[in-house]
């Protein structure tokens, strides 16, 4: 396919003015959301063969939660696209004031390979609510779901509307040379840097969702049973490669051993005392990824778990004990099954360890203590959260998601997607049958004083 040609068509398409129409859009929507009820069944398969995704846990965290998002968006296209009242100020008399939504024009979307359906048609539900022209990559690591959602979407919309490249490196690099009006990127901090770097040439504006080691805290106020059941959950959800997964644990030491117990016993509850022989339980993308995560694990701090299949890319649900700040599994983000306790003596010291490293894109507070809860999301900077849970703050169409800093910048889910997608206009429209002169030369004492006047 040559980029060049398919943006050409898009902007051809966006300059017709048809997606400026709500109708069409909506429509649009109602296509979208029959092509994945159509196309269901291929999703499961490609989502089996890529991750060693169950079709519940598919659902649950892809294909359910994609028509979920869109049904809700689809409900409130036209109230969000509607002009907005602003209140005028005095010294504009007589007039009025309003905010109205601009789509970009052509955008693209570039998603990653650890929820490649959602993370991929979230995105394109706001870019289209938005009345943009969109340009899709999926990641190459997601091969099998790659090429349904290409086949989902061609058979779906003409390409001047949507287009879905395919490919790696080379095709990456070929968008990211194009003048685009909007980009929106998932995936790492490195080629998130690229993008920016990209885009900067073009002065395009981004949306980065990154990621980062997103600390869960656990004080001895907490309920350790149901923290250690949420945590398990959010952990090996993907068998840890989600981007908001806890990624290692800061604990008050006197009730570590009790939380340690009862996250074996979680742990075994949900996966059994074999986990890798156990079908709902996925694996590593490829081997690359396997190998990655496998070196971060070091067998003297093994407390539970470790046991790996190369032939099935499979590493079981691993806790470490007694991990330092300088071990390796703490010097990057580890996207994988293996969680990392950390021992602190208050929760002075879990501060001081988080506030000296980069901003995560989650951080998880367990407390019962609405003053140490307070002190930890106000003080430390992050992307979103929970109090007394894992990862959920990222399934609602009510609140925006999104990173800060080395996490990532914008944010989207719900209208945040429409007004990401989205330049908002601010119009001042004046009437003709009043023209205070004060503003124009030449300027008189009486005119000073009025102008003093309208503007305190």
């Amino acid at each position: 396919m040559q980029i060049e040609g398919v943006i050409k068509k898009q902007r051809l398409f966006f300059s017709s003015g048809k997606t400026f129409h709500i109708p069409y859009r909506i429509k649009a929507l109602d296509k979208l959301e029959q092509a994945i009820l159509k196309y269901g069944p291929e999703l499961y398969r490609a989502l089996w063969k890529d991750l060693g995704k169950s079709k519940a846990e598919s659902y649950m965290c892809e294909v359910g939660l994609t028509l979920s998002e869109l049904r809700f968006v689809r409900k409130h296209i036209s109230a969000w696209s509607k002009d907005r009242p602003i209140r005028t100020p005095l010294a504009q008399f007589h007039g009025k004031s309003f905010t109205l939504q601009e789509p970009y024009g052509v955008v693209l979307i570039m998603s990653p390979w650890n929820y490649p359906v959602l993370l991929t048609l979230e995105p394109l539900i706001g870019a289209l609510a938005a009345g943009n022209c969109c340009v899709v990559k999926p990641s190459a690591y997601s091969p099998a779901t790659s090429k349904v959602i290409a086949q989902l979407i061609h058979e779906t919309f003409p390409k001047g509307y949507v287009a879905v490249v395919e490919g790696g490196r080379e095709e990456n690099q070929s968008l990211l040379e194009q003048k685009f009006d909007y980009i929106f990127f998932t995936g790492g901090v490195n080629v998130g840097k690229l993008v920016m770097e990209k885009a900067s040439a073009h002065l395009t504006p981004v949306t980065l969702e990154l990621g980062g080691k997103s600390p869960c805290i656990i004080d001895h106020t907490a309920d350790l049973k149901l923290a250690a059941r949420r945590i398990v959950f959010g952990k090996y959800l993907n068998c840890g490669q989600t981007c908001v997964a806890p990624d290692h644990v800061l604990i008050e030491q006197s009730v570590k051993n009790t939380f340690l117990g009862y996250v074996k016993k979680e742990i075994s509850r949900m996966y059994g005392e074999d986990p890798i022989s156990n079908p709902a339980y996925g694996k590593m993308v490829n081997k690359k990824h396997f190998e990655r995560v496998l070196g971060l694990i070091d067998d003297k701090k093994v407390v539970y778990g470790g046991e790996s299949n190369a032939q099935t890319l499979q590493i079981a649900p691993t806790v470490m004990d007694r991990v330092l700040e300088e071990d390796p599994v703490m010097q990057e983000e580890i996207f994988g099954p293996v969680l990392p306790v950390l021992s602190v003596a208050s929760m002075g010291e879990a501060y001081a360890f988080l506030k000296k490293r980069p901003q995560p894109l989650a951080l998880y507070i367990f407390t019962s203590d609405k003053m140490t809860e307070r002190y930890f999301l106000q003080r430390i900077p992050f992307g979103g959260g929970c109090v007394n849970d894992t990862v959920i703050h990222l399934a609602t169409p009510y609140m925006g998601f999104g990173g800060v800093g080395n996490s990532g910048m914008g944010s989207y889910h719900g209208k945040k997607s429409f007004e990401t997608f989205s330049h908002e206009k601010s119009i001042v429209k004046k009437y003709t049958w009043i023209d205070l002169p004060m503003r124009y030369q030449p300027y008189s004492r009486q005119k000073e004083n009025l102008i003093r006047m309208f503007l305190r």
